[in-house]
């Protein structure tokens, strides 16, 4: 009895530093996802600079995209890897974690007032980039032509966000927005670098972060669906939640619930397009009440705003209610 103990024992130690060391690998690519999209950030702002690009352009393009590289890079590393359910559980639990979790957290924090023109246009393109996202995957596959579709609808949202921004004062104003973004660096070779390093750092960081993750959920019998929606989803939503809630802490609630409306709508049509053109992306074991739930926050994200343009406390403890009811609900789907 004694060494069957010492068995058990041993056993219980390996797969806690199995599990320690998978951890710390997820730390550290979480890092690298970190920083490597400030460097591409940091050195794309800076060239655009150099060029004479506008603020505004660099502020609703190279900054936004920079913002959502890591989504990008871990979607596009895990669909050439063969792991399709990890890109589509990323985007649709990255979605999910941003209304009901971020904003549901932002809006605990501090209520957050709602400017009615998100709602009229960018709240309800979020609406139909979700639907269409819904029609597409119907067939179980995101496919070439999906991609091309999705990916076309990203390059007419941008070109529409910027065209929307130049008629608005505010944003026009070159100098004020301006002083929000990164500044230029001395020589052109440092941007190189920055955004060189920077596109490196993010390759390196997706594939830890991804290795350290499947790692973690397997040794508990979990799918590779469950790890994109709910590790990898919350892991690349890091830098959302940063951005959200330091608004949120600032009185600054458009910036919180624009920064979450703008990266869903760039995961549904940039990230998942542009891997579906590289590769196509089989939905095996994501069902259809994950979507569903992805598109029942981004309707009930609409009354809630809508009702006196303000995201109350109580809203935000209905979010997070519906957030945790739902990773329960995949919880219990795990085979015992």
């Amino acid at each position: 009895l004694y060494n069957f103990n010492i068995i058990d024992i041993s056993i219980m130690d390996g797969t806690l530093s199995s599990v320690l060391i998978s951890v710390l690998i997820i730390i550290a690519g979480s890092l690298l996802l970190y920083f490597g999209a400030e460097g591409l950030v940091r050195g794309s702002s800076s060239m655009a600079f150099r060029f004479k690009i506008t603020p505004l352009i660099i502020g609703l393009t190279i900054v936004a995209f920079g913002t959502s590289s890591p989504e990008l890079v871990v979607s596009i590393t895990s669909a050439l890897k063969g792991n399709g359910e990890i890109a589509l559980g990323n985007v649709i639990g990255t979605n999910i974690c941003n209304i009901a979790f971020i904003l549901g957290l932002s809006s605990l924090i501090r209520p957050i007032k709602v400017n009615i023109k998100l709602i009229t246009s960018d709240i309800l393109l979020m609406l139909i980039a979700s639907a269409l996202f819904l029609i597409l995957l119907l067939d179980g596959e995101i496919s070439f032509t999906d991609g091309i579709i999705l990916t076309s609808g990203i390059i007419a949202y941008i070109v529409w966000t910027i065209f929307e921004a130049k008629k608005t004062k505010y944003i026009t104003d070159s100098d004020t927005f301006a002083q929000e973004l990164p500044k230029a660096t001395k020589r052109l070779i440092f941007d190189i670098i920055l955004i060189a390093g920077g596109l490196l750092i993010l390759v390196l960081g997706a594939d830890l972060f991804i290795k350290g993750a499947i790692d973690v959920a397997r040794m508990f019998g979990a799918t590779d669906a469950f790890i994109g929606l709910t590790l990898v989803a919350f892991g690349t939503s890091l830098p959302e939640l940063a951005t959200s809630l330091v608004a949120a802490i600032k009185n600054e609630g458009d910036i919180s619930i624009g920064n979450v409306v703008g990266s869903n709508i760039f995961n549904i049509l940039g990230i998942i397009g542009i891997a579906g053109i590289l590769i196509p992306i089989r939905a095996n074991n994501i069902q259809t009440i994950d979507v569903g739930v992805m598109i029942f926050v981004a309707i009930l994200i609409l009354p809630l705003a809508w009702s006196k343009l303000k995201l109350e406390r109580w809203e935000g403890a209905l979010l997070l209610t519906i957030y945790f009811g739902y990773i329960y609900y995949l919880y219990l789907q795990l085979p015992k």
